[in-house]
């Protein structure tokens, strides 16, 4: 094992280094949401270290499908990087995995893996950064560099219903992610994102193209509404701070006009529709509920025109869209909070 040292930074340093998300993660030992993360399905060769502390812990190399949507490995890069402790939480023992320079919560590690370790490591993307195997060395990392070197592949993902957290009955709670994710679309993601990034309980957004069919779309192939997709904010939010519910209720149906179709404001097309994409069926009955409940609230002089349909495939907007009016302020928006 490298002989380098890595040390768990002051916690006032880590909340300024840390994204929210990755925070509630490594240090409150959070879950984030199956599928909707930043790896799950990430192939590209590489190593991953703890995003607090650098420490390196697992390869591309060892990386599988697992089927859970979230990272998977068969072993830690090598003996020693990643320590386990019992986990009693949920109701249930389990073998929590964290790193071992700075004591990041990583994950579980469980015994239904495939060859030839027999045993899975299920890891919060939140958890990790990923170094591409061309930058591994210049990054400080030249020990590892050999294992990328012949380009080797992930492991064979086994079957689906190998493991225990994709049984048909559905997950146990050991596998059941602690935070939510939202799909919202309501016009110019640049203002829905500013104002939704602002909510206590949120700890993510990204601005996103989502609800049509044309894969990998640009900005400029939404711009004559025949790729089908939304500009959209995806949100990863903690329910045990703010519901669903009033996310929807108290904020989305209050930043933008839902009762305008396929536009807002001075925005006119398709992709500028207001639409709710469900993750789940109890996503879709709280949107429902909650729609209802606007309609018929009276604050609106025509009837609301949300969308509420299932989500499909997300696409990550270009980076000058991520944040933009944290980057400009004053910059364009016709989004803001209704009484």
């Amino acid at each position: 094992m490298a002989s380098t040292r890595y040390e768990k930074p002051a916690a006032a340093e880590l909340q300024g280094r840390l994204t929210p998300l990755q925070y509630e993660v490594t240090q409150k030992a959070a879950t984030e949401p199956p599928f909707r993360n930043e790896f799950w399905d990430n192939h590209a060769p590489g190593l991953y270290v703890d995003v607090a502390t650098g420490e390196p812990l697992f390869s591309s190399t060892d990386k599988f499908d697992s089927g859970t949507g979230w990272p998977s490995f068969t072993r830690p890069v090598e003996p020693g990087r990643v320590v386990e402790r019992d986990d009693t939480s949920h109701g249930m023992r389990r073998v929590e995995v964290r790193s071992q320079g700075g004591a990041s919560h990583l994950g579980h590690v469980f015994d239904d893996g495939p060859a030839p370790t027999g045993v899975r490591y299920c890891i919060n993307s939140a958890a990790l950064r990923f170094i591409p195997a061309a930058r591994v060395a210049a990054e400080g990392y030249p020990e590892y560099a050999a294992l990328f070197e012949s380009g080797a592949a992930p492991a064979a993902a086994p079957a689906a219903a190998a493991n225990s957290c994709t049984v048909d009955a559905g997950p146990p709670p050991g596998c059941a992610a602690t935070l939510e994710t939202a799909l919202l679309a309501g016009g110019c993601f640049w203002g829905m994102e500013d104002l939704l990034r602002k909510i206590p309980g949120v700890l993510e957004t990204e601005a996103v193209y989502t609800g049509g069919a044309l894969p990998d779309p640009t900005y400029e192939d939404l711009h004559d509404g025949t790729s089908g997709h939304a500009e959209a904010v995806r949100v990863v939010f903690d329910p045990k701070r703010i519901s669903y519910a009033d996310l929807l209720e108290k904020w989305f149906f209050r930043m933008h006009d839902p009762t305008t179709k396929n536009r807002q404001g001075n925005d006119v097309g398709a992709q500028y529709r207001s639409a709710i994409f469900v993750t789940s069926p109890e996503q879709r009955k709280v949107a429902e509920e909650v729609k209802a409940r606007v309609d018929a609230s009276g604050k609106w002089p025509r009837p609301v025109v949300t969308e509420i349909v299932e989500a499909g495939p997300v696409w990550r907007a270009e980076e000058y869209h991520q944040d933009y009016l944290q980057k400009h302020p004053g910059g364009y928006t016709c989004h803001y909070m209704r009484d």
